[in-house]
Parts: structure tokens; C-alpha cells; sequence
């Protein structure tokens, strides 16, 4: 049962899903600087290929609501995200909330020596479609995982060009 307040479906979709994908890029610039381009959400958009990225409840901070909607010719998906943790400038937390993508996932900016910053985007979606959803999802994890990791790379490109936040 789900509380009028959403708190319980929220709950259910902060546990982690079976489908996890990882990506990982140093960026030539200083945490405090990546993780300031990695909150901007709407910044987002510029480097997320076909994704329109729009804060729709909230600051950006802890407890925001934040949708990104990624449209490639006809077909159109919908992501939802409560932002559930802000720890400048190391993490950002979020729960994907929305009808297909659900489960945790996380931003983390370690910083290195020489004003260098290691990010890590980490996400556990849980797997439509149950054990169809299983069996497929080993098919679609190595363009799952290339795909995430070259909009990483992307991003972090941009930040050391200075165009991003």
C-alpha cells in the first residue's frame, strides 16, 4: 500500500533493481567545479544526447523532483528522480521514480591530486517486465555501460573546456 504522500512507493524504488551499470572518467578540473556542473541539472540537457532535463518540483537540492525526457525519433521516455541526497562536493544521490525507470542511483566526484576529479555514476534499475526483463537485460548491458560511460566522457570534456556549469 502506498501512503498519499508517495513516501512508501519512494521507499520501493530506492531499493536496488537487478540491473546495474557503472561508469566511471577523471576530469581534469577540481571536485568543487564538477560537482557544481553535475547539479545543474538543466545543464544536463547539453550533454545528455536527445534529453531535455527540467527540475519540475523544488531547488535542484535534497528532495527535488527532477525529469528528464529522452526522445529519439518516435519514441519518447520519461524519467523521474527525487533527488534524496546532496553531499557537496563528493555526492548526489537520487531514486528513480517514475512508471519504467525505477531504483537508486548515485554521482560521486572523489577528489585527486593535481585538481583532478574521479566521477563515478552508479545505477541499480529495477528490470521491467519481470523474468522477460531478466533474461534480456545481459543483451543490454554492454551498450548500456558504453553509452553511459561516453556521455561521461562527454561531460567531463565540457567541463574542462569551461562550458560547463
Amino acid at each position: 500500500m502506498t501512503a498519499a504522500d508517495g513516501t512508501d512507493d519512494l521507499r520501493e524504488a530506492a531499493q536496488p533493481g537487478a540491473a546495474e551499470v557503472t561508469a566511471t572518467v577523471i576530469v581534469e578540473a577540481p571536485a568543487d567545479r564538477v560537482f557544481a556542473a553535475l547539479v545543474a541539472w538543466e545543464r544536463q540537457s547539453d550533454w545528455i544526447p536527445f534529453t531535455r532535463v527540467r527540475v519540475v518540483e523544488g531547488n535542484g537540492d535534497e528532495g527535488s523532483l527532477v525529469e528528464a525526457v529522452t526522445t529519439v525519433g518516435p519514441l519518447t521516455l520519461h524519467d523521474e528522480m527525487r533527488v534524496t541526497r546532496v553531499d557537496a562536493p563528493y555526492e548526489i544521490g537520487v531514486v528513480h521514480c517514475g512508471k519504467l525507470l525505477r531504483g537508486p542511483g548515485v554521482l560521486r566526484c572523489t577528489p585527486l591530486a593535481g585538481d583532478r576529479t574521479q566521477v563515478v555514476w552508479h545505477e541499480w534499475f529495477h528490470l521491467p517486465g519481470g523474468p522477460a526483463g531478466r533474461v534480456v537485460w545481459p543483451l543490454l548491458w554492454p551498450g548500456s555501460k558504453v553509452s553511459l560511460t561516453q556521455v561521461l566522457k562527454r561531460f567531463g570534456r565540457m567541463v574542462e573546456q569551461g562550458r560547463l556549469p
